[in-house]
């Protein structure tokens, strides 16, 4: 076979059970303060440690208020999901990046950014935007409670091993089109379960062209178009993001790790269960009009007509545009919208608030709409600041708040209200999602900066110099 997953993926194998699963050795685990209680209780009344605490980092982000977080959380039940965070990391001897130190950040942000993320790795997380690390060039998922307790006592997990799908997008983007519109894109084409069962191995001039961020970003969508992960071959791109960072190798221990990886690739003959090709100057940017990320469309398109849906397909479609409060053909340009969101682990990184910053710089934020730029970690806010990203965008009338999850989901205080239209870097759309009767339209944050400045849906083109 010969797959760059193939070669990772055999490396870890410490058994084959016949007929049944993998037991596949995992280099780091990550915890968030959500679906790891269950995990810490399963251990507890085990009598069980953690085998090997020292591959385990753990932080809140889903829960963490975006302002005020040097005091205590209001809501209770955000509150006590942080609070056991913190007693459960001590208990078991655990790296914590508590809320408010300078470590914390969302876990997928942070991770790659302090290099504990690395080529080659295998890593896992209770969260299933975990497929955000296979950017570094590792194999990196989701999975649930009881399988990150599996973890924490064995450093190990049962798994079956998925296919492997490779997409190539080729040639180079067009003006205004970012990797956030090149996933928008991808799952416009292959729906929601388009690579379902599969490990997604992204390629081509358009992947090798990309900054780490917009890898990131590329990786951190794998999901939603149902694959298992996605990931990138790392190559200098790579190299040069991780050098010099926290947990990065050092000296001879750098140069060794980078021969290593730079043999971390798919060969010639390498076969692959399923192989895809795009052409990138199909791409504009992208945002979403319906309630799963696949139903999406260029920002100069319109909303499929009924006829353009099949029949099995269409009583969900009515649903959504029913919720939405969009009709079948509409063009959503000049479209009023009421919040933007810019942030999350997908658009939560120091590019995307630049990107942000390019379109505000000089004009002023549209009257009516409320935005949240929140960073990815106090780490993007540093840099924020040290850019002076934070006196451009502030002198438009926006505000930067402090670290977290935020409003890519209705677990803290960041909330959409009931009917209002929000613009949103985020990676998810589904009713609710962003608050109860919230509408979401996912978008770049280009997109997201021209909805900022004027009111409405824009093409983000028509601002750029």
């Amino acid at each position: 076979m010969n797959t760059l997953f193939d070669k990772i993926w055999d490396k870890h194998v410490v058994q084959i059970v016949e007929g049944g699963p993998t037991q596949l050795y995992i280099d780091r685990l990550y915890c968030h303060e959500v679906t790891s209680p269950q995990a810490f209780a399963g251990m507890r009344a085990r009598g069980l440690q953690c085998f090997r605490p020292g591959q385990i980092f753990c932080m809140p982000d889903h829960n963490t208020p975006t302002h005020d977080q040097d005091k205590p959380i209001e809501d209770p039940v955000s509150k006590k999901q942080v609070d056991t965070l913190s007693k459960n990391t001590a208990d078991f001897g655990l790296t914590h990046y508590a809320m408010n130190s300078k470590d914390n950040g969302i876990i997928h942000v942070v991770g790659p950014e302090k290099g504990l993320s690395l080529p080659g790795m295998t890593i896992v997380c209770g969260d299933s935007h975990t497929s955000t690390h296979g950017a570094m060039g590792a194999v990196a998922f989701g999975i649930g409670t009881s399988e990150v307790e599996m973890v924490m006592a064995s450093q190990c997990i049962l798994q079956s091993k998925p296919k492997s799908m490779r997409i190539s997008i080729n040639g180079k983007l067009g003006k205004g089109v970012t990797a956030k519109d090149v996933a928008l894109y991808l799952m416009t084409e292959l729906t929601t379960s388009g690579a379902t069962g599969y490990f997604v191995e992204y390629a081509g001039d358009v992947v090798k062209d990309m900054t780490m961020e917009g890898r990131l970003t590329l990786c951190n969508l794998s999901i939603e178009m149902g694959a298992r992960g996605g990931f990138i071959a790392p190559d200098e791109t790579t190299f040069e993001y991780i050098k010099g960072r926290e947990y990065a190798p050092q000296g001879e221990e750098w140069d060794r790790a980078v021969a290593y990886w730079k043999t971390l690739k798919s060969g010639e003959d390498a076969v692959f269960d399923k192989e895809l090709t795009f052409d990138a100057a199909d791409i504009e940017p992208h945002i979403t009009y319906g309630t799963n990320p696949g139903m999406g469309m260029g920002i100069t398109g319109h909303i499929p007509t009924l006829a353009e849906i099949d029949d099995a397909g269409q009583a969900s479609f009515k649903k959504s545009l029913a919720y939405m409060g969009f009709q079948p053909g509409e063009k959503l340009l000049g479209h009023p919208i009421d919040y933007v969101f810019l942030g999350a682990c997908t658009n939560g990184r120091i590019e995307d608030f630049r990107a942000f910053a390019s379109i505000v710089k000089g004009r002023q934020k549209a009257e009516g709409v409320t935005a949240w730029l929140v960073p990815g970690s106090w780490l993007v806010d540093k840099q924020i600041r040290e850019e002076g990203i934070d006196r451009i965008v502030e002198a438009a009338g926006f505000k930067i708040r402090q670290p977290g999850c935020s409003a890519c989901l209705a677990m803290n205080d960041d909330k959409i209200p009931a009917g209002k239209y929000s613009v949103s870097t985020s990676n998810r759309n589904f009713e609710g999602r962003q608050g109860p009767g919230s509408r979401t339209i996912l978008a770049s944050p280009l997109v997201a900066a021209a909805a900022a400045v004027t009111g409405v849906i824009t093409d983000p083109r028509t601002l750029m110099e």
